[in-house]
């Protein structure tokens, strides 16, 4: 063997020694990588169901925001109907009462004065 045989061998065995060494990250780094992958399938499978429910919640709050714009409506309606009973109230019986109770003030102070002026 010529001392370019032995180079070349000494060389080839580095090389080897190279390839065994950067081989264990590598293998290290892909056993990470499996359960990385491991990891990503268990977050969706466990995701999934959560975001079907998350749906479901929002679908029947949905609903039931429908129900309460029904109730408030109906809220308002009867607001309104009260407002215009009072309205209709104060214009009916109010002006016939203010007069009621100017005139019967008006007969106090009459008999009031009646009285006054009869009395020495």
């Amino acid at each position: 063997m010529s001392v370019g045989d032995v180079a070349g061998l000494i060389a080839a065995i580095a090389f080897v020694l190279l390839v065994g060494l950067l081989a264990v990250p590598l293998l290290k780094l892909g056993g990470v990588l499996d359960e990385a992958r491991a990891s990503v399938k268990a977050l969706t499978d466990h995701s999934v169901p959560v975001l079907d429910e998350t749906a479901q919640l929002v679908a029947s709050s949905a609903g039931q925001l429908e129900k309460v714009d029904t109730l408030t409506t109906a809220a308002a309606q009867v607001g309104e109907n009260v407002s215009a009973l009072t309205s209709l109230v104060t214009a009916t019986v109010g002006g016939p009462l203010i007069k009621v109770a100017a005139f019967s003030y008006g007969v106090r102070r009459a008999v009031d004065g009646l009285r006054r002026g009869s009395r020495p």
